[in-house]
């Protein structure tokens, strides 16, 4: 068993923005030097996320929707009361959907389903840059 460690950066636009990192993710599980095992895909921070989903335009509208429905923006959020920076939502948000991921991976391919995507999902309300760590475990 090898461990692989690599980064992806990524400049997102602010609160929403859905970040496909399906094939950076698949470049580095194939440049590892391991065929099979899993992939580990994690980013820093409390407001932010990893997830999958059908990188379309209908589903691109339809989660940040949804989570506004869970985790609305004009409600009254504790963590406003302490620091003030108007983004309690966003760690709310970022505290149900994870900030990481783990997908299987077979013959230096990603062993995902034929319409799923791996994403970043920026909940903060500004503009940020990410650090996604991705932990390559294989043989």
């Amino acid at each position: 068993m090898a461990v692989v460690t690599k980064e992806i950066r990524v400049q997102t636009r602010g609160e929403c923005d859905i970040v496909n990192l399906t094939d950076r993710v698949q470049e580095a599980v194939g440049s590892s030097g391991l065929k099979d095992g899993v992939v580990t895909v994690f980013v820093g921070g409390s407001t932010a996320a990893i997830t999958t989903i059908e990188y379309e335009p209908g589903l691109l509208q339809d989660l940040p929707a949804a989570l506004e429905r869970v985790a609305p923006k004009n409600v009254e959020y504790k963590h406003e009361e302490m620091w003030h920076d108007g983004n309690g939502h966003s760690h709310v948000r970022a505290s149900i959907l994870g900030p990481s991921l783990v997908v299987p991976f077979k013959e230096r391919r990603l062993c995902l389903g034929t319409w799923q995507q791996i994403v970043l999902v920026e909940l903060d309300i500004r503009a940020r840059s990410r650090n996604i760590i991705l932990q390559i475990l294989g043989e």
